[in-house]
């Protein structure tokens, strides 16, 4: 059994004029964080893999999490190849995980993840939103071949609010 846990970074600022992978998150960034994990916790059990995409906003998201997931360094990797927007890619990144780990959740971009939670999963989504978590299983032993999922939880910051 695999548990994907797929998660869109926190919204993030326009203000400065940055470059796409250097964009900090906005305040309201880090209170859908606080909310998502709140109901996150009550459901998580056992130990998580945390990889996140190198750009700012989303390895801030993983931060958040990481720290009050109180995820051990070890357990805690920024894939630069995670920094993508298409779903095959990411899809090809997660099929690269060692067969040891059980519990993978990874932080990343749009449309890859909406993309990959409506091709893995059993519910589709009209849009992962900024912060919103999605949880599919698979009778898997192996990353390699994962396919026809099902979605045990989605959250939404909008709907925990």
């Amino acid at each position: 059994m695999k548990r994907l846990i797929l998660v869109r970074h926190g919204k993030s600022s326009w203000e400065n004029n940055l470059p796409d992978e250097k964009r900090p998150l906005k305040k309201r960034a880090y209170h859908d964080a606080e909310v998502v994990l709140k109901t996150f916790k009550e459901f998580q059990s056992g130990n998580l893999t945390l990889w996140s995409s190198p750009a700012v906003r989303a390895n801030t998201t993983a931060q958040l999490f990481k720290e009050e997931l109180e995820i051990p360094e070890d357990r805690f990797t920024i894939k630069k190849e995670l920094y993508t927007f298409d779903e095959n890619q990411l899809l090809a990144i997660i099929n690269s995980c060692p067969a040891n780990i059980e519990k993978l959740m990874v932080f990343g971009h749009n449309p890859a993840m909406t993309g990959l939670v409506n091709q893995l999963g059993d519910k589709a989504l009209d849009n992962l939103p900024t912060t919103g978590l999605c949880v599919i299983d698979f009778e898997s032993d192996s990353w390699k071949n994962i396919k026809n999922g099902k979605t045990l939880l989605q959250l939404f910051p909008k709907n925990l609010r």
